[in-house]
């Protein structure tokens, strides 16, 4: 019986320190996935994929990014939080994310306890585009039109409460005009109406939209921050239309709730480390975006914000995901 009890004893010792090595295994060991809401060839697609190929050569570990668009984020952030929180399961949100509470009556999970921010990692301003061959030319043109005959146009965005469908209602309120909202899956879709002529206008943002302003086939009439963005010096401001008028678009980065403190870190660390070299800072600004790099605190601070500061606009609006 003894020997039965040493040779017990010599198998869980094994197990024990097996057990402990493998809790050891650096982070990460394996491929990372990354959660996309939108449709491919939006922008927070290209934010996650130019994102994803710098931390997967810092890691020696490939990093998938799959796209999961639907129902303004929901369905893509409800499959994370049922995911373990070991890290390997992230997503990456636009600035949508903490309204959607307000749109949906019965929310598959909690808009703070259910995730882990890790970090806000850029941010762009929303322009309103036309093609080039509109007719309207400026701003002031367009908002002319939309008052002389109220509901006759309407502008396109990428899903209800997101970022460019608030910039467009906020638009509405400012200017006192009449405009028809229609939503998409994801911006780029919206880039393809727009282009095709089924929409006359639309709301989108910088990453999304640079290519075809590059190339001529879009025309911006605005772009939504207060001040002119840098890398549309001659693309008039809103407010300087309408006055007051001020938003952008953020995207971050997050886990499922639970995230163990030293993979917090990791990788709140490793992704601000990737948005600060040079190929990414030159990549984002290319496509209009400017890297932030916050750590975990100052993004969930940013959620709270951004759920108090919305909440109350889009409750008077009496907006709701259809």
């Amino acid at each position: 019986m003894s020997s039965w009890f040493r040779l017990a004893a010599a198998v869980a010792a094994l197990l024990s320190v097996g057990g402990f090595a493998s809790a050891q295994s650096p982070f990460p060991s394996r491929p990372v996935h990354i959660f996309v809401p939108y449709a491919a060839g939006g922008a927070v697609d290209i934010l996650t994929r130019t994102l994803g190929d710098a931390v997967s050569r810092q890691w020696g570990q490939g990093v998938v990014v799959e796209n999961r668009p639907g129902a303004g984020g929901v369905i893509a952030s409800q499959t994370l939080v049922t995911s373990p929180p070991d890290g390997y399961t992230l997503i990456v949100v636009a600035s949508g994310h903490p309204t959607n509470s307000f749109l949906y009556p019965k929310m598959p999970y909690d808009t703070f306890k259910d995730f882990t921010p890790i970090s806000l990692l850029a941010s762009s301003p929303n322009i309103l585009l036309v093609r080039a061959d509109s007719p309207f030319k400026t701003l002031a043109d367009m908002i002319a039109q939309a008052k002389a005959k109220p509901g006759s146009l309407s502008f396109a965005h990428s899903g209800t409460g997101t970022s460019t469908h608030l910039a467009g209602e906020l638009l509405k309120s400012l200017a006192g005009i009449d405009l028809n909202a229609i939503p998409y899956k994801g911006g780029a879709p919206v880039i393809n109406d727009l282009l095709g002529g089924q929409v006359p206008m639309s709301f989108n943002n910088g990453p999304e939209s640079v290519g075809q302003l590059e190339a001529g086939t879009l025309r911006a009439l605005a772009v939504t921050t207060a001040s002119r963005a840098s890398f549309l010096p001659n693309v008039p401001s809103m407010s300087e239309t309408v006055p007051g008028y001020d938003t952008e678009v953020w995207w971050g980065l997050l886990g499922p709730a639970g995230l163990p403190p030293d993979v917090l870190a990791k990788l709140s660390h490793d992704f601000v480390a990737a948005l600060n070299t040079d190929a990414v800072k030159e990549r984002l600004a290319k496509l209009g975006a400017t890297p932030i790099g916050s750590s975990p605190q100052a993004f969930d601070a940013k959620i709270h914000a951004d759920y108090e500061k919305w909440g109350p606009i889009i409750k008077a609006a009496g907006i709701t995901a259809e």
